[in-house]
């Protein structure tokens, strides 16, 4: 994959200054970046990079361009530009090329223009699959589930029956979308399942991250909206809802009946308790544990950070002693009230 500056300058709705003939081929680092190559600056402690990097081009805001001794691409926010043109360059491919002999299709199944679909895959019958959809090795799609154009499922993911994703979206390889939820009665200590009876409703433009399972409503739907990322191996569990443009890094783990606002941002590894309700616009940071609703926007943390062992033994005796401390405090307050 190759283009020109001034074609990449023209996808990127950046102004270039500099050579348009340049060719480009492949996106790197400023330090890295080499003569086909283009970088971009977004932080500015590798500003001082500017002047010596030895890429074709870089991604500047208008304010760097005069540091940089290479033709320049200037547009307000360079990582976007940064994202545009990885994009333009990926040569990723795709995870299978048109209909594999090995694969399995059922008599009924609908199939859009230009679907491909991998060896081994197992697809059942009454699913649907739009346009340009392109199923990987491996994958299995149950029963009546459907999938909207040019939405792509990297290997051995599976989709459980009815399950619904839009178009354009991205599915990782070894996700899970429509497992049963963990319901269960108790029975005396015997536990009794609970049919799963919803479904997994996934909008337009959402990527799951690989090993992300996704579980089925008990009764309603689980539901992920429109521009929605989920990271690796988090769990998402039944009934959840979140809401458009959320952001959800690695690891974390949202427990049943969850409701997420638009536009939240989930640090790796955060746990949410269930049956609460995240406000639009919500930051919660990493390793975050989120026990009640929120209910205004803005950034919320919890946990301790990193301390020497030794440090942190001497923090934890004292976390200990929280409620006898409290005591004492109390009845301090109590002494000094009845003597005033």
């Amino acid at each position: 994959m190759t283009i020109s500056l001034q074609e990449l300058a023209q996808h990127l709705g950046a102004e270039l200054n500099g050579d348009p003939n340049v060719i480009i081929c492949r996106v790197n680092t400023l330090d890295k970046a080499g003569p086909n190559e283009v970088a971009f600056l977004s932080d500015k402690n590798y500003r001082h990079l500017l002047s010596t990097t030895k890429a074709g081009a870089v991604i500047v805001k208008a304010a760097d361009q005069a540091l940089c001794s290479v033709p320049t691409l200037v547009m307000s926010n360079p990582y976007l530009g940064f994202a545009l043109a990885a994009q333009q360059l990926d040569t990723t491919p795709q995870p299978a090329v048109d209909i594999h002999p090995k694969a399995v299709v059922a008599d009924d199944v609908i199939l859009g223009e230009g679907v491909a679909i991998g060896a081994n895959a197992v697809i059942e019958s009454g699913v649907e699959l739009g346009d340009g959809v392109v199923v990987g090795p491996s994958c299995f799609i149950g029963k009546g589930a459907r999938l909207g154009a040019r939405t792509r499922l990297w290997a051995n993911v599976t989709l459980y029956h009815r399950v619904e994703i839009g178009e354009d979206c991205l599915v990782q390889a070894n996700a899970v979308i429509g497992a049963d939820g963990f319901g269960y009665a108790n029975d005396k200590g015997e536990w009794v399942k609970i049919p799963q009876l919803g479904t997994v409703i996934i909008g337009n433009r959402v990527e799951i991250g690989a090993c992300t399972t996704i579980d089925r409503g008990a009764l309603s739907n689980t539901i992920i909206s429109d521009n929605v990322i989920i990271d690796n191996q988090c769990q998402i569990a039944h009934n959840v809802k979140i809401g458009y443009g959320t952001a959800v890094a690695g690891g974390t783990i949202m427990a049943g009946s969850l409701t997420v606002g638009k536009y939240c941002i989930i640090g790796g590894g955060t746990v949410i308790n269930g049956h609460i309700e995240i406000c639009d616009g919500a930051t919660i940071t990493g390793m975050g544990m989120v026990m009640r609703s929120i209910t205004e926007p803005g950034i919320y943390s919890s946990g301790i950070p990193l301390q020497p062992n030794k440090e942190w033994r001497k923090t934890a005796a004292r976390v200990m002693r929280i409620d006898d401390l409290h005591k004492r405090l109390k009845e301090l307050e109590k002494k000094s009230n009845n003597k005033n």
